[in-house]
């Protein structure tokens, strides 16, 4: 195991699953900060938080995937980006399971709200689909332990001054 996290080939091979964990974050939070109250009804019908907050929910969680989308695309503390889309990806496939479960047919609301009559519907591959992006996100926080990216620059102009 050891020799497998050790090897350097990790920032490379992380750096172009980090551009697009990170532009799924980028692209899926777009129409929840453009329309947050759209948002709050897909959050609501998922019928799993206590309607107190919702739109807390709703307001913070596109901002939250904003700036773990950026920071993974740059290379700005990439783990604790990675993280951050792990923990949401957890409670995204819970959900997702908990609905498809109870039978419910509702828009994911990841990509388009539930005013966008037939768009972005849950189903099993939904489910399948977030495990993979979770996944992805395990994968980074484990072994990109030196990104390509800003930090990398940034160290390397610190090991550079001393």
């Amino acid at each position: 195991m050891s020799r497998l996290s050790n090897w350097a080939g990790h920032a490379w091979l992380a750096l172009p699953l980090r551009w697009y964990l990170g532009c799924v974050f980028v692209l899926a939070c777009q129409h929840k900060i453009a329309d947050p109250g759209s948002f709050a009804v897909d959050v609501a019908t998922y019928g799993i938080l206590p309607l107190s907050l919702v739109n807390m929910t709703a307001i913070t969680l596109p901002w939250i995937e904003l700036a773990a989308g950026i920071m993974l695309i740059a290379g700005l503390k990439a783990r604790a980006a990675a993280s951050m889309v792990f923990g949401m990806m957890v409670m995204f496939t819970a959900a997702l399971a908990i609905a498809l479960a109870q039978g419910l047919d509702v828009s994911c609301g990841c990509f388009a709200s539930q005013g966008a009559q037939g768009e972005d519907p849950i189903s099993t591959m939904t489910l399948f689909r977030d495990v993979g992006w979770l996944v992805l996100s395990v994968y980074v926080v484990l072994f990109d332990d030196s990104p390509i990216g800003i930090d990398r620059i940034l160290a390397g102009r610190n090991d550079a001054g001393t």
